[in-house]
């Protein structure tokens, strides 16, 4: 299993050596997920489902950051332990840094929790301009493909432990699900202008219809997300810089 802490020292560099400088860094959360699922479904998923696709594909994939920013849901239910947002960038650029400092020169930070993005944008700017030799990208799990982000929003655009994240632990780890207490809440997000708090926007914590979830469900969405994660770091992993064309002189006249 390509997963760092489960790698010596020397096996980590004979990877190097060998050209494969891909790391990904799943950035989770825990935080409340409803009555039937565990706070850190957003962790588990992004860890599993990446060490899946570097099975596939190549590169390692670093223990999954267990905390993200979790503002939105506040302490109306028990179960949210959120980062600020400033902290988990900071977090991040402080990996990256150890990451560029091992030699990896290709980073992916992909997100079990939409609303750790602009903290991950943030770190991005920020390494970039550190280490201009490296590339650096980030994507929530349900933005890997068209297809992938279709099975994530059959039950709503607002994604929490709706039918897709649910069937994807009843496949993965059932234990973390409890079927039974499943209550579904339609998505009032559409068209709105703002953005809003999980409480102004669900009774329980839930959005979506997780009573539809099941474990074929997730086998069949999981086969789907690592297929394309799997793609995409191959793509990756054959990418050259880009060609910069070269600059024309201002005309005369």
């Amino acid at each position: 299993m390509p997963r760092w802490d489960l790698m010596t020292s020397t096996e980590i560099g004979a990877l190097l050596g060998a050209g494969m400088d891909l790391a990904v860094l799943p950035v989770g959360a825990t935080e409340q997920h409803g009555p039937h699922l565990a706070c850190g479904c957003d962790t588990v998923s992004a860890e599993t489902l990446a060490e899946l696709a570097a099975e596939r594909a190549g590169g390692i994939v670093l223990p999954g950051l267990p905390y993200g920013c979790s503002l939105g849901h506040t302490d109306k239910w028990p179960g949210t332990l959120s980062l600020h947002p400033m902290t988990l960038t900071q977090v991040v650029l402080e990996l990256g840094r150890w990451l560029a400092a091992n030699g990896f020169k290709r980073v992916l930070l992909l997100s079990g929790h939409a609303t750790n993005g602009p903290s991950l944008q943030s770190a991005i700017l920020q390494l970039r301009y550190e280490f201009p030799e490296s590339r650096y990208a980030t994507m929530g799990l349900w933005e890997i493909s068209k297809r992938v982000g279709a099975l994530y929003t059959r039950d709503g655009d607002d994604i929490h432990a709706n039918r897709g994240e649910t069937s994807i632990l009843l496949h993965l780890r059932p234990e973390m699900v409890r079927a039974a207490a499943a209550e579904d809440v339609p998505d009032v997000t559409p068209g709105r202008v703002f953005s809003y708090p999980m409480p102004a926007t669900t009774p329980n914590g839930v959005v979506g219809r997780p009573s539809e979830a099941s474990a074929r469900d997730g086998a069949a969405m999981v086969e789907t997300i690592v297929e394309d994660l799997a793609a995409w770091i191959e793509r990756a992993l054959a990418e050259d810089w880009p060609a910069v064309p070269e600059a024309r002189g201002r005309a005369t006249t």
